[in-house]
């Protein structure tokens, strides 16, 4: 475990597993060739989020490449998520065209430079699926929200990501059953993946609780500038918790309460509503006429 920066390197015990058994086979260099690729992958993601403010508090290096823990995705705006999520894969092309320049040059080896860029075309490209927490999970997830409710969006994002784990995992098993070898390395990916999104599908409640707890954020940047208000419409006696569900993360919400003549009775700012629900737990909190 390293602290630099104020962010804190630490290795998932599956990059340790794997580091256990390139001792034991003799690819340390490898072994060493890919933690660097990993490293600067990673360090793509931190220096983008750092340039938008983020704070960064601990990542999480894996073979396939790392998971930054930041508080600070939610409150940003969609685009910038999507752009810290590509900057990894981004600089693994970066090293595949140094690599090639390199191998013009003649400054290495054609086999390590075949070797350094097949090793970056799998983690760009592999980090690009649309799963959870992967870049590619990141970035649907980020532009799901430009279009659904924050809620919706967590839901979504998860259980495409447990879809396409399943997939990925049937098919590192496919090859035993028309009599091939078992993708161990597939394999474990795949169960990592599956148990790390059915953890995500289950946290859905609490992660949209935190974006609530957190939308003064928000709504302070949107207060000191000028920005359109989204409405919702609704009745009176509605759930508040059906009607925080409608809440869109690049969006500031006017609630418009209807009365039974299809008029306008009163209009909540979003903040009010917030302040309700939390004061006034289900099934209680219901939007008053």
């Amino acid at each position: 475990m390293i602290k630099w920066g104020g962010t804190t390197y630490s290795l998932h015990p599956l990059f340790v597993i794997l580091m256990a058994a390139a001792a034991a086979t003799g690819y340390i260099f490898e072994l060493l060739t890919l933690f660097t690729i990993v490293l600067i992958h990673e360090l793509g993601h931190v220096a983008c989020a750092k340039v938008f403010g983020w704070t960064i508090t601990e990542v999480k290096l894996l073979p396939f490449g790392g998971m930054a823990e930041t508080d600070d995705g939610a409150l940003s705006p969609a685009w910038q998520e999507w752009i810290v999520a590509v900057a990894g894969p981004v600089q693994n092309g970066l090293m595949i065209l140094i690599a090639w320049y390199a191998e013009a040059m003649g400054w290495c080896s054609p086999e390590w430079a075949k070797g350094f860029i097949q090793a970056n075309a799998f983690i760009g490209l592999f980090n690009l699926l649309p799963i959870l927490p992967l870049d590619g999970g990141r970035m649907m997830q980020a532009a799901c929200s430009l279009w659904m409710s924050y809620h919706r969006t967590l839901l979504v994002g998860a259980r495409v990501s447990l879809g396409c784990s399943a997939i990925m995992l049937l098919y590192s098993v496919c090859p035993v059953v028309v009599g091939g070898k078992l993708n161990i390395n597939l394999l474990m990916l795949a169960l990592f993946l599956l148990w790390t999104n059915w953890v995500e599908h289950r946290n859905v409640p609490f992660r949209f609780i935190r974006f609530l707890m957190n939308r003064p954020t928000r709504l302070r940047e949107w207060e000191s500038s000028v920005a359109l208000g989204r409405p919702i419409v609704t009745k009176g006696g509605r759930s508040l918790s059906r009607i925080v569900r409608l809440f869109r993360r690049d969006a500031y919400h006017f609630i418009y309460v209807m009365g039974d003549e299809g008029r306008i009775q009163r209009i909540v700012p979003e903040q009010q509503l917030i302040d309700a629900f939390f004061d006034e737990p289900p099934p209680r909190n219901r939007m008053k006429s």
